[in-house]
């Protein structure tokens, strides 16, 4: 096949209006292309996600009459696959423990130097206080992260293609904005077993994942999945950021935002036609 993309929701709380646009632009790509469109439920937060919510996805998106192959791909069941490349990547030294907690890198980071980007596409960016302990030391309240300087060292930089408008074009990795404005990843989260970086990237090359379309929110977290496939030895899609669908004040939607909430549109009368005007298809 190839197109192949994907939708992939946390079954975390209501799809709203955003995630409408999101699962129908693609939807509409695969079929404008030929191609194929897939469903994935990102469900790695266990500590979150209920399944009430992953049923909810399921109606939502039938009812806007999307369809996609089954069985539907659960990330919760995919543990050991992720496990799996996590193993290569300390085969190469690249991975350590890390026990600080976020009051901890708060304290840690300090006062930054002007100009130096102090949250990055994965949070705080991490002062690298636990960098040199060994991977053997890891114990089981510790998180796993990437040694983002002997990851770059590698040699496993790329580049990727982006079709999104807001980014067209084709994009280099550059070491200097991973080290400063990225750091040290998490790859492992406390008690999840994987972390959404890891796990996204090994989905989409396992799923044969030609062209990711997702929002633009997360555009700068492309550079951490590119990288993360070279040091795999995996494919790297063509990526498509699309627009965010923002309130009346701007501000981008959220699942908190139960008033924009699919089900309930559907609750009031509308139909799949409506939703596509709203979000301006």
């Amino acid at each position: 096949m190839n197109f192949l993309t994907r939708f992939a929701p946390s079954p975390t709380g209501p799809l709203h209006l955003g995630h409408a646009y999101s699962a129908l632009l693609a939807h509409d790509m695969a079929l404008a292309e030929g191609g194929g469109f897939l469903l994935r439920v990102e469900d790695i937060d266990q500590s979150r996600s209920r399944l009430q919510w992953e049923e909810q996805i399921y109606q939502d998106l039938t009812w806007l009459g999307l369809q996609w192959p089954q069985p539907v791909i659960r990330q919760s069941d995919r543990l050991p696959r992720y496990r799996q490349a996590l193993e290569m990547l300390a085969a190469m030294g690249l991975v350590y423990p890390c026990r600080c907690k976020r009051a901890d890198i708060d304290a840690a980071a300090g006062a930054p130097q002007e100009g130096v980007p102090r949250f990055g596409p994965d949070g705080r960016i991490y002062p690298g206080t636990c960098r040199d302990r060994p991977l053997g030391d890891a114990g089981p309240d510790d998180a796993l992260r990437l040694d983002m300087q002997k990851a770059i060292d590698t040699g496993a930089l790329r580049s990727f293609q982006e079709t999104g408008s807001t980014h067209a074009g084709r994009h280099a990795l550059d070491a200097e904005a991973l080290l400063t404005g990225v750091g040290d990843i998490i790859l492992v989260r406390r008690n999840m077993g994987s972390s959404y970086h890891l796990s996204v990237v090994v989905d989409d090359a396992d799923q044969n994942i030609t062209h990711v379309t997702r929002g633009e929110d997360l555009f700068d977290a492309t550079q951490i999945h590119v990288l993360l496939q070279g040091l795999l030895g995996l494919p790297t899609p063509v990526y498509h950021h699309h627009r965010l669908i923002r309130d009346a004040a701007g501000k981008r939607l959220a699942k908190r935002d139960d008033a924009r909430a699919i089900t309930l549109y559907r609750q009031q009368g509308a139909s799949p036609a409506d939703i596509r005007a709203m979000v301006g298809m």
